[in-house]
């Protein structure tokens, strides 16, 4: 199980937008050694628009949105109580001197402020964090809740997960603890969609409540038109999130 974990990241990265175009674009220069310059230019065009198309911003959000759009934001109104508040986790590092909030990614701290937001909203609710250690001593999820805690959270009101690797574990995980008690499931817009997925396929029933959103509807300037990282970013989540799509449909995960 290890190999085939370490084998679907590493298959997953070696499609994702960027490196992909490379290895077109390096095709096309193999050709070109081998002498079949016609076919090693039209390789060489094919990735760089490919690269160049993707990383523009109106084109990116357009692929990203869908993903996004799927779910909104837990309103207080929405469900009149909840047992749970369970925050997927992300990316983390280790620095000292760093406070918790600094040591989590952009997506990790955008969701540990909505579980916080939720919690405020259901006092009596227990914030689940869920995230493993992967090449830390500290895991993801150790750190969400110290986040929480210096945002007013109470300690004794936290549940971790520190086993989780991935979205699959983290279901089965948080399974155990939850059992039938409704909860709000809180992860990335552009994850929310396959996580609920993935929950479902486990025999529950969440309430989603996405955040970190990427692609809003907005009016484009014209610099929005010129390549840049972070357009090429969002794109790289799109590829990220149909992958794992693909990946639990393989595995007979699919949706209801």
């Amino acid at each position: 199980m290890e190999a085939l974990f370490v084998l679907k990241k590493v298959v997953s990265r070696l499609v994702f937008p960027l490196p992909l175009a490379l290895q077109v674009i390096l095709l096309g220069l193999i050709f070109i050694i081998f002498k079949r310059n016609r076919t090693g230019f039209v390789f060489i065009l094919a990735g760089t628009v490919f690269l160049g198309a993707v990383s523009v911003e109106p084109v990116a959000d357009r692929m990203l949105r869908p993903l996004e759009q799927k779910y909104q934001p837990l309103q207080h109104n929405d469900v009149s109580a909840t047992s749970y508040i369970v925050v997927l986790g992300s990316g983390h590092f280790l620095q000292d001197g760093l406070p918790p909030s600094s040591l989590l990614s952009g997506s990790s701290l955008f969701r540990v402020v909505e579980g916080v937001r939720i919690k405020n909203m259901y006092p009596e609710a227990t914030l689940v964090f869920t995230g493993g250690r992967f090449r830390y001593p500290v895991a993801s999820s150790e750190l969400a809740a110290m986040a929480s805690v210096e945002l007013g959270i109470d300690a004794s009101d936290i549940l971790i997960v520190t086993d989780a690797r991935d979205t699959e574990d983290e279901a089965r995980l948080v399974r155990d603890i939850v059992g039938d008690e409704s909860f709000v499931l809180v992860t990335s817009a552009s994850h929310m969609h396959r996580s609920m997925i993935i929950f479902r396929s486990e025999g529950m029933d969440p309430v989603p409540s996405p955040t970190d959103f990427r692609a809003p509807e907005k009016l484009y300037n014209p610099w929005d038109y010129f390549p840049s990282a972070g357009a090429l970013a969002k794109t790289e989540r799109v590829f990220y999130e149909r992958l794992g799509l693909a990946w639990a449909m393989l595995r007979g995960i699919v949706p209801e």
